[in-house]
């Protein structure tokens, strides 16, 4: 799995991508955190799209991309919603995300360094 980092490269390969699911539960810093700055870092010319990956997984292409929020202090600070585009299912996809997504956060717990709250024995407790 590698992100598209050139923009005519991922112009060419988004043709034809449709939404095929949603990634749930994460925020763009924790998507930066594991694949870097999005491929398209400024809004798309309707501004229906204000952050977007481009992902190569094997033969096939997704995209992950905030929608019609409008807003792009919004996407980064607030949204937890993620569209996943592409042309084929991207059930294997989503939940290998998620599982990039899962491991990268329980490091960073364990480390004290992730600012998420862990839930032990029914108390709750802010990490720093």
């Amino acid at each position: 799995m590698r992100k598209v980092r050139n923009i005519e490269k991922a112009l060419s390969l988004v043709g034809g991508t449709s939404r095929k699911g949603k990634l749930v539960g994460f925020g763009y810093s924790e998507l930066v955190d594991l694949m870097g700055e999005p491929t398209f870092t400024t809004a798309s010319g309707d501004g229906k799209v204000q952050k977007e990956w481009v992902i190569v997984d094997g033969k096939n292409v997704f995209t992950i991309y905030d929608w019609k929020t409008y807003n792009e202090q919004y996407t980064m600070k607030e949204l937890t919603v993620w569209h996943i585009g592409g042309k084929t299912s991207a059930y294997e996809f989503i939940d290998k995300m998620e599982s990039k997504l899962n491991a990268k956060i329980t490091k960073k717990l364990l480390s004290g360094t992730s600012g998420r709250s862990i839930i032990y024995k029914g108390l709750n407790h802010t990490t720093i």
